[in-house]
């Protein structure tokens, strides 16, 4: 299973938009978004949840715990 890190990363570049405009999405800085792909830096949970939300994933795929993407409704 991939790190959380990996996991952004490779969401945010299948995405196709741009780290800046995420962050604006979660309402987070340039800089903390690039903290987080780096491993430098863990968000906090609310900042986790709206980057789930975000990309369409769920906390568990994320953050590596499960290579399944979809949400448990």
């Amino acid at each position: 299973m991939s790190s959380f890190c990996e996991r952004l990363i490779d969401l945010q570049t299948k995405s196709g938009v741009l780290k800046k405009d995420i962050a604006k999405t979660v309402d987070v800085s340039v800089m903390a978004y690039y903290r987080y792909e780096t491993g430098d830096r863990s968000p906090p949970l609310p900042t986790l949840i709206a980057l789930a939300d975000y990309f369409g994933v769920s906390l568990d795929y994320l953050v590596g715990r499960t290579d399944n993407p979809e949400v448990n409704k």
